[in-house]
């Protein structure tokens, strides 16, 4: 099968890079409006189509890309997509959505010839302006060939981690570990600051060293500069993502007690009214916490 046109559901932080670099690629792209026009009318004037409805973008599209919050939203969108899609449609869901959802919606799809698959993301909405995104695939070999042009499109790091289902669940594992970091890395950062040391000097150390992390690098920004733009993840989405992997844990079942812990530290973080900030955030929730103004 040749893929020619690619459906997107969810063009917001992320979706617009994908986009955007789908059609430069030469791909025609089908879009469809949510709640922000701004990326849709962007992606229409680099030769995007909108589509008036899910409905029209899945009966005239060879692919779609769903790019939403989490499971309950890629359920919505796929009761319209098996209802109008056409045989041999593939559907790749770049959400990061419970594996036991996606083993649902994998099945109900492939009864009536529908390709459904997981393909989650990695990195930050820089690298999908730039095309440089990671993606894990579940799913078999020959589907990923098909669709890898495309992929390619938008992502330098594509790794097949099995069937159906897998992506997700490394997906949940990935977010586990960088979020837990970032909220070790604001609890580490707020001590700092009672304690008054320099922030440069814990920054020089911290990373030259075997606490350095990722989430470290671009949280010690919020500190030094007030920026948070290294990380465009929202509190509430972050809680949502370690709820998802605590639910997996348990229907293992494998404890999962430090889970546990971060993703309460999320939701108190959201309760606190930080829910619609991004993650390096955390930091100014930490410290309002500890009586430390600034």
């Amino acid at each position: 099968m040749t893929i020619k046109t690619v459906g997107l559901i969810g063009v917001g932080l992320m979706g617009h890079g994908i986009g955007k670099n789908i059609l430069a690629k030469g791909f025609k792209l089908n879009v469809v409006a949510h709640r922000n026009r701004a990326p849709i009318d962007s992606l229409i004037s680099l030769g995007a189509h909108e589509a008036k409805s899910v409905a029209e973008l899945a009966e005239t599209s060879d692919m779609i890309i769903i790019v939403v919050t989490g499971s309950p939203q890629v359920e919505e969108v796929m009761k319209t997509i098996l209802a109008k899609g056409k045989k041999g449609l593939i559907v790749a869901d770049c959400s990061t959505a419970e594996p036991h959802s996606t083993l649902k919606l994998h099945m109900e799809a492939k009864a009536l010839g529908i390709h459904f698959i997981d393909t989650p993301m990695t990195r930050t909405p820089k690298e999908a302006e730039s095309g440089k995104l990671g993606l894990m695939v579940g799913g078999d070999k020959e589907m990923l060939e098909t669709i890898r042009p495309v992929l390619s499109c938008f992502s330098d790091l594509i790794v097949h981690t099995g069937a159906v289902g897998t992506a997700h669940q490394v997906k949940l594992l990935n977010n586990f570990l960088s979020l837990s970091h970032a909220a070790i890395a604001s609890e580490a950062i707020t001590v700092a600051a009672k304690a008054g040391i320099n922030m440069e000097a814990l920054r020089d150390v911290i990373m030259g060293g075997g606490g350095a992390s990722v989430m470290f690098g671009r949280l010690i920004n919020v500190p030094l500069h007030d920026d948070d733009s290294h990380l465009k993840f929202y509190i509430r989405n972050a809680r949502k993502d370690l709820r998802y992997y605590t639910n997996m844990t348990e229907v293992m079942p494998v404890a999962s007690p430090l889970a546990e812990q971060v993703h309460q530290t999320y939701v108190l973080a959201e309760t606190m009214g930080y829910g619609d900030r991004f993650v390096p955030r955390l930091v100014n929730f930490m410290m309002q916490m500890a009586g430390i103004k600034g």
